[in-house]
């Protein structure tokens, strides 16, 4: 009869009395305890709260489909859904270009220009939106430089198109950074190869920098929709002629006290923005940042 030998090394073998891993993982548990409190004290119970404030009015939990059922709310969340979709385009076009030229580029200022390109992160919504007002409002620069030409002012700050530049002017750093950051860990000898085999730049760009970007673009343009569908400081700043599902909600909240509505609109644009980072997700793995 043969005899079994152990492989395992004496040193990793459990010595008699040492403590069991499912002992340690008690032990973890109470480290987990301060996150778990705030979870559920900030995010679970206000849900949970959100929830059924959004089904306590007339119309119960059919209030969830108010806004496919009512024009206005149905109107306000198509608006915030092009919005955000054309802000996250142009944003993705803007930032690959001026990131892929900054990492490929040495010049005299490039760290301060890179600083302050981080400057937009600061600055909460009232202040973009007041620096819209600048440059585009009544008496901003460019009404101001229109009327001198044309005898015009042209005046778009309290529009669709002034929330736009507002939201591009703040979600542009946020994916030019990340481009940056994604485009130093390429390796510089595929578009050597691809050149050596006779690609033109722009082939070298189509097929072989921006695939390899993907997974940071996917992940960058998530949260810039996600940060785009709820941004409420610049549109209330701006808000004149423009009818966003924030406002929406903002309005049946303070100006109608109608709670149950504000709620399930809340909700609804939470499960948008949670769908939408849900696919990112899925797309690149963990590359959606959790401070979205």
């Amino acid at each position: 009869m043969k005899t079994e030998i152990s492989t395992v090394p004496a040193a990793r073998r459990p010595q008699p009395g040492s403590p069991t891993r499912s002992a340690g993982n008690g032990v973890w548990l109470w480290f987990a305890a301060p996150g778990l409190t705030l979870f559920c004290a900030f995010w679970l119970l206000p849900m949970v709260r959100l929830v059924g404030v959004g089904a306590s009015g007339p119309e119960g939990a059919m209030a969830y489909l108010s806004v496919l059922t009512n024009r206005h709310y149905l109107a306000s969340l198509l608006s915030t859904l092009a919005l955000s979709a054309v802000v996250t385009l142009a944003t993705l076009a803007i930032s690959v270009a001026v990131g892929l030229f900054l990492q490929r580029n040495r010049f005299a200022g490039q760290s301060v220009l890179l600083a302050m390109l981080t400057f937009p992160l600061a600055f909460p919504g009232v202040v973009v939106g007041f620096m819209v007002i600048m440059l585009a409002g009544r008496q901003g620069l460019i009404g101001r430089f229109t009327d001198w030409l044309f005898g015009q002012s042209l005046v778009f700050a309290y529009s669709l198109a002034g929330l736009f530049l507002g939201y591009l002017y703040f979600s542009i750093p946020r994916v030019i950074l990340t481009v940056v950051a994604a485009a130093e860990k390429l390796d510089p000898s595929l578009e050597e190869a691809a050149r050596s085999l006779g690609a033109r730049p722009w082939q070298v760009l189509l097929h072989v920098v921006l695939p390899a970007l993907l997974p940071a673009l996917i992940s960058s343009g998530a949260i810039c929709f996600a940060t785009s569908v709820g941004a409420f400081g610049t549109a209330f700043t701006l808000a004149a002629n423009i009818d966003v599902l924030p406002m929406t909600i903002y309005n049946e909240f303070t100006g109608y006290a109608n709670f149950a509505t504000a709620a399930s609109l809340s909700i609804v644009l939470g499960l948008i923005t949670w769908a939408m980072l849900a696919l990112a997700r899925s797309l690149t793995g963990s590359g959606v940042a959790a401070a979205a």
